[in-house]
């Protein structure tokens, strides 16, 4: 199984994640986001995923390769191709709360402030850093206090985002997490996210996946 990865990339970083959990060996391709113009948008990687985004899944552990796109689909094929230890929680309408809450972090916060969208609005639309920066801590601060008024209306939040064990939603929400960090984002009112946040840090798995981590790291 090979990951393509970036370090800092959060969607890479939710596959580690899952990978993590399920204790799956795994080597790691580099593609680095800035370097060389971005490699993700080489004739060689974009042969692989033509989306020319990170990160792209290989798996061959069948005999049979299949080139996998989009983390939430990648994890969800983990779990589904990989049964041991369930990211998804048996229980349907539980199981859609899940992908929910993965859904307002994968589609709803994490565009607005992916890495070619930041770089749109200071190269082609002339915005300075710090009005980047602003437009970044706004759309990442009102999605995540969404997602801390749902876990504590749902009432089913643990040590982890749906309970004691470790799963899908805490795959997405622990890299956005980091992400809001590195931007400076305000996240006093959070504090439900932020002790789930503490916990997964000190769980092998999350630690193994932190980009600090990774080979790549700068």
């Amino acid at each position: 199984m090979k990951l393509y990865s970036y370090f800092r990339s959060s969607a890479s970083y939710r596959v580690r994640i899952a990978l993590n959990l399920k204790g799956l060996d795994y080597e790691q391709t580099a593609i680095h986001l800035v370097k060389n113009g971005g490699e993700q948008l080489s004739e060689a990687y974009k042969t692989l995923n033509p989306e020319a985004l990170v990160p792209a899944l290989s798996d061959a552990s069948d005999g049979e390769t299949k080139v996998l796109t989009q983390s939430m689909a990648i994890i969800e094929y983990l779990d589904e191709a990989y049964p041991q230890y369930p990211l998804l929680p048996a229980d349907y309408a539980l199981r859609a709360e899940v992908r929910a809450f993965a859904l307002s972090v994968a589609c709803e916060i994490h565009p607005l402030n992916n890495l070619r969208v930041l770089k749109y609005l200071t190269t082609t639309l002339g915005v300075t850093d710090e009005q980047k920066n602003a437009w970044y801590r706004h759309w990442c601060e009102t999605g995540l206090a969404v997602l801390e008024q749902k876990l504590n209306a749902l009432g089913c939040a643990g040590k982890y985002c749906f309970g004691d064990t470790p799963g899908f939603a805490d795959c997405f929400l622990i890299p956005q997490i980091a992400n809001a960090q590195r931007f400076n984002c305000d996240l006093s009112t959070m504090p439900l996210l932020m002790q789930i946040n503490r916990n997964c840090l000190e769980h092998p798995a999350f630690v193994k996946a932190m980009p600090a981590n990774q080979p790549d790291a700068e």
